[in-house]
């Protein structure tokens, strides 16, 4: 591998070959494509976007213009960025992206030519046109993602979940698939704000939003409903299997080892199912899984109850 800096781009470069995705073209005047014709193309284009998948978009299709171009490979570790455009090879050259010190992240060009290094530095040189259009999407990305997530939680919150099953119930009708929804509550959480402190009731609501994540798949969302209440929305999930996702939460909740200081407190939670019925409003549907939630608080709390 062979390092290489310019500006704001580091380079590795590699080589090896691959069948092309794009091949090289020709600029509008009918003369082959040069670095000055994809520069003055990405400066207009990156201007059209603060989506960062469009701008990544609008970057490949001109890159291919300019050279063989089988793939594109971005990820940013804080914005949870891992954008994949055409086939990834291992034919690859590694952009590391930063500007006045601030990390963007990593991106790989698959191409099927040999990587010379006038190649990368034309690259480097397009990627420069990048990095500003990248910072703004990014920022805007995070503001974003920032108003509509709890921040003590980082899970959804109230608007994120309101967004996320009109999404949820729409596909659910669509494609005739079940849509289940859990509401489950902290047992006693004024006991423990008022016994260890509200840092610990901080602390036992940040660990609870954690275990639920690890015990639920990829496609599944946890938002924050309201003080220590959550909401599970799980796609493509019948009462059946909403029961047994809730059932696993509330057992690995209760054998969770939660520390104040050197005393070990016990955490429990009550749970409630409800699953989308065609054509139901969404406040129905969560006002059924509240309901559910209560009939569990009411018949002694750190159990599971769905609605009829």
């Amino acid at each position: 591998m062979l390092p290489l800096k310019q500006n704001n781009v580091t380079v590795d470069i590699g080589a090896a070959r691959s069948e092309p995705s794009f091949r090289p073209s020709t600029s509008p005047a009918g003369r082959p494509y040069e670095l000055a014709d994809l520069v003055r193309a990405l400066t207009g284009r990156l201007q059209m976007s603060l989506e960062v998948d469009r701008l990544l978009g609008f970057f490949f299709e001109e890159v291919g213009r300019l050279t063989t171009v089988d793939g594109l490979v971005y990820r940013h570790a804080a914005t949870e960025v891992d954008l994949l455009l055409g086939q990834s090879s291992e034919a690859r050259m590694g952009f590391r992206l930063s500007i006045q010190g601030e990390e963007l992240g990593e991106l790989l060009i698959c191409s099927g030519e040999p990587v010379s290094e006038l190649l990368a530095t034309q690259l480097a040189a397009a990627l420069d046109c990048l990095i500003f259009p990248l910072r703004n999407a990014l920022l805007y990305r995070q503001a974003v993602r920032a108003s509509l997530r709890d921040p003590l939680t980082g899970t959804g919150n109230r608007l994120a979940l309101e967004q996320s099953l009109s999404r949820e119930t729409e596909l659910a009708r669509r494609h005739a698939q079940d849509l289940s929804v859990v509401m489950l509550d902290m047992d006693h959480f004024k006991t423990l704000n008022d016994q260890h402190g509200h840092h610990a009731g901080d602390a036992a609501l940040r660990a609870i939003s954690l275990l639920m994540k690890e015990q639920l798949r990829n496609v599944d969302m946890v938002f924050r409903f309201g003080g220590e209440e959550f909401a599970l929305v799980l796609s493509n999930t019948s009462a059946t299997a909403a029961a047994v996702v809730a059932e696993r939460i509330r057992a690995a909740i209760e054998q969770l080892p939660f520390l104040v200081g050197e005393r070990q407190v016990k955490l429990s939670a009550s749970l409630g199912c409800a699953t989308y019925l065609t054509g139901e409003p969404l406040d129905t549907l969560l006002r059924r899984a509240d309901q559910a939630l209560y009939q569990a608080k009411r018949s002694g709390r750190n159990q599971v109850a769905s609605a009829g």
